[in-house]
């Protein structure tokens, strides 16, 4: 139930922000202010994205900020260059102020674990990790260089740091935490944002507070999305408002005290009641009591999830105190119902003069007002800055200090010199993987090594450090092996996600396929030593493979520079230790699968491994003995639906546009095949869920689901359908043909689903029986194109939530 009449405003500190109160900037400020029409005011709030706007709109509408999303690219281009990016920045920058305001504008985006958008950039661990390395001054250094890899592209802001306290590592954000612990938190918040930005508190010629080398750091998510009930993304905070500060509010007050200068909204909701509108939250609470000055940001189309507010349509969130909207496509509507709403004293112009203020404040505190136009600032350009070495070895470092070990039965580490080593695992050539997630692409998914530029995979890090002492490997994901290995060491984990996505119910590892724990075991039944390095975004219920391994090590998920494993765990030619264990847990490990909610302050706090824990070579004791492996809980049913997309594409699935010989696989969250057939993601019922589909009607074009032949035979024969979420913003002009492929050419009936399809603007659910699309000749044992939908002319749909059903029972 909400909260609202039963607040105590005393539970939250008054703080001194920095840089402090500025009274000439101040006057400034008012009389720029005094300046503006309402219309350039209101321009000054809205944040598009750069697939949604263009710079002849930037200009008209005085947009005070933009921002690319994740898997957002310049020109859709996921290998775009350094130049681009620049080129983009400095395009809108000029129309900005060529703008009759002649305000500059400001580039936001998502550098989360480095500017990781980018192709070749340094990727530095998540965040989890490096609340592992209990080391605030590497932190700081990590937020120096992402702060000049920004500027390499001519970007001013970083939506970073998160400085969520997780609660329960089923969120799929959880690896966006440094710790379970508020204490950490607060301590790197500080760290990241003084990297980010300088020092606020410095005097004179030794402050670096916003040099040209610092960029616009924002705290995100306010407030308490690590603390949801069940770890459900965007889901119910159910803490007592003393814990709302004492366990989630800790970061936002240290990084107010070092200056951050801009905190982004949460989607999260406190009981019930979403932080986006949250009045007394946003105003009250972190603009007044607590003494932000900064401005407020809120998060994709956050907005619309208030009650009564649309994507194009929400002045409660502006009264609550959200200063810009991140309205990434629906920004025309925005710009006008906020122009009305004004007129008609639904949104007061002291709201908008407060929130236009802000935005002024940061932007003069950070020199945008002042600043060169991107292509002629100093570090614009600059190639050598992405992926630069200096980087990579701070990147490096982090790797080496976040590794925790667990086990190490035997002291079968360090490898030694002059052995046969077998590598191992779904993760030991997988640069991807061992990025997780926000990593080129938003989720983290559709990339390969070759995405990675620079980078070197946990497994070549290792077979370079054992060739250097003499020794031999052999690399081989399955685990096969030509020579018998002295030792093996399988690396595996979690497959990239983010949020969303990234939810889980049960914590026990791969509890579906357990095909990591079959490897380890024969390996080990073969009587080959098995060193297990686990790349995960969250500590998970593992004794079954903790027990099948001889030495295990959480490598969590390291980013780019996987030869930091390496670093610790092969030793030189002379068989010395080369670096030692540092990583310590910065979240509790569970001992028992129902162990959902684990923290060190429980009151039946009994962990597996303690927060804090971990071995190092000085260890004369780094056995563990054998685990119980029982489960306590249920494995959650699974789906009888076969998934062809929720997010993103089903298993072994993925997208691709056709027409005639021309096949391109989507790999950008905005693609377009010639002028025949464009996709990009839309919002159904939280970001980017869903897809949006034009056909353009040159010709006839084809979206389709694809991958591995998969034998539908089983639902065929019983009934199942196709089922989808459809909503129709134009309505095609030549049928729509869904049919399924398989090998040799072989396609089912096609159907025409025009006849369905209603164009009122709202989602409906279509099913389609696959008995429809039976036909002669046609084997339902090897399906590869899953879902196709085909059309000649032209049509816009919005697609979500694709699978094959089985009938329901009663």
């Amino acid at each position: 139930m909400p909260l609202r009449n039963n607040y105590d405003i005393n539970c939250w500190p008054k703080l001194t922000a920095q840089p402090g109160f500025d009274l000439t900037l101040e006057d400034k400020i008012e009389q720029q202010l005094q300046t503006l029409t309402l219309e350039q005011k209101i321009g000054q709030m809205i944040q598009p994205e750069i697939r949604f706007v263009t710079e002849q709109q930037m200009q008209q509408y005085c947009f005070g900020s933009y921002l690319n999303g994740g898997g957002s690219y310049p020109n859709n281009d996921k290998h775009a260059t350094t130049s681009d990016w620049v080129s983009v920045a400095d395009k809108y920058y000029r129309a900005s102020i060529a703008s009759d305001a002649g305000i500059p504008t400001m580039w936001g985006t998502d550098a989360v674990h480095g500017h990781n958008n980018v192709i070749g950039a340094t990727i530095f661990p998540h965040n989890i990790g490096l609340g592992a390395c209990h080391h605030p001054e590497l932190i700081k250094a990590i937020g120096e260089a992402t702060a000049k890899e920004v500027l390499a592209t001519g970007i001013e802001w970083l939506f970073a740091p998160t400085v969520a306290v997780v609660r329960d590592n089923r969120w799929g954000r959880t690896y966006e935490s440094y710790s379970e612990s508020p204490g950490l938190v607060r301590c790197y918040a500080e760290a990241m944002v003084e990297g980010i930005q300088g020092v606020a508190t410095g005097n004179g010629s030794n402050s670096d507070f916003f040099s040209e080398e610092k960029c616009i750091a924002c705290a995100k998510h306010f407030i308490g999305d690590g603390g949801t009930d069940g770890g459900i993304d965007q889901g119910n905070n159910l803490s007592d408002e003393q814990a709302l500060y004492q366990l989630h509010g800790q970061g936002y007050a240290s990084a107010i005290e070092a200056g951050v200068q801009t905190i982004m909204a949460s989607f999260n909701s406190w009981h019930g009641d979403k932080l986006h509108g949250h009045k007394y939250l946003l105003t009250d609470v972190l603009k007044q009591r607590m003494g932000f000055d900064g401005l407020i940001v809120g998060d994709w189309n956050g907005h619309a999830q208030v009650p009564g507010c649309r994507n194009d349509s929400c002045a409660a969130v502006i009264n609550a105190g959200v200063d810009i909207i991140m309205v990434p496509q629906h920004w025309q509507g925005l710009f006008d119902n906020t122009l009305e709403q004004v007129h008609n004293g639904e949104i007061s112009m002291a709201r908008i003069d407060d929130a236009v203020r802000r935005i002024l404040r940061v932007k003069y505190r950070a020199g945008v007002m002042d600043s060169l136009p991107p292509a002629e600032r100093r570090y614009a350009g600059n190639e050598e800055l992405i992926g630069d070495d200096g980087h990579r070895a701070i990147a490096r470092q982090a790797v080496r200090e976040s590794l925790v070990l667990l086990k190490d039965n035997d002291k079968l580490l360090p490898i030694q010199p002059k052995q046969h080593v077998l590598i191992a695992g779904n993760a030991a050539d997988d640069i991807a993987r061992q990025c997780g997630g926000w990593s080129v692409t938003w989720q983290g998914t559709d990339n390969t090594n070759s995405d990675f530029p620079g980078a070197k995979s946990i497994g070549q890090g290792l077979i370079d450090a054992i060739s250097s002492q003499q020794g031999s490997t052999e690399l081989s994901v399955d685990g096969s092996y030509q020579q018998r290995p002295d030792v093996a060491v399988v690396v595996f984990g979690e497959i990239p996600y983010a949020e969303g996505v990234g939810d889980i119910e049960h914590i026990e590892y791969d509890y579906q396929h357990k095909d990591d724990l079959k490897l380890l075991k024969r390996l080990k039944s073969e009587g080959i030593p098995v060193v297990a390095v686990f790349v995960t975004g969250r500590p998970l219920w593992v004794n079954k493979e903790l027990n099948a391994a001889d030495a295990f090590v959480v490598a969590w998920l390291p980013g780019t520079e996987g030869e930091g494993v390496a670093d610790v765990l092969v030793a030189d030619a002379a068989g010395r230790i080369r670096y030692d264990f540092q990583g310590k847990l910065s979240f509790s490990w569970p001992r028992t699968d129902d162990q959902l909610m684990l923290n060190q302050e429980d009151p039946n706090y009994e962990p597996l491994f303690a927060y804090g824990f971990g071995l190092n070579y000085q260890h004369p004791d780094r056995s563990l003995a054998q685990l119980p492996e029982q489960n306590t809980l249920p494995y959650p049913k699974p789906s009888d639906d076969l998934i062809l997309f929720q997010r993103v594409p089903g298993e072994n699935m993925h997208l691709q546009l056709e027409a005639g010989e021309l096949q391109e696989l989507v790999v950008s969250s905005t693609q377009q095949l010639g002028q025949l057939l464009a996709i990009h993601t839309v919002d159904w019922q939280v970001q980017e869920d869903a897809l949006g589909l034009e056909w353009l009607g040159e010709e006839l074009a084809t979206f389709a689901i694809a991958g591995h032949a998969r034998n539908l035979s089983t639902f065929a024969d019983n009934g199942a359908n196709l089922v989808f979420m459809v909503r129709v913003v134009a309505l095609p002009t030549e049928p729509m043909l869904l049919t399924m492929t398989a090998p040799n050419d072989l396609v089912t009936t096609a159907i025409d689903i025009n006849q369905t399809l209603v164009a009122d603007g709202e989602w409906h659910e279509l099913s389609v029986p696959l008995a429809s699309l039976s036909k002669s000749g046609f084997s339902w044992t090897q399906v590869t194109n899953k879902f196709v939908l085909s059309c000649a002319g032209k049509s816009h749909l919005e697609l979500a939530n694709i699978r094959i059903s089985p009938p329901q029972t009663a």
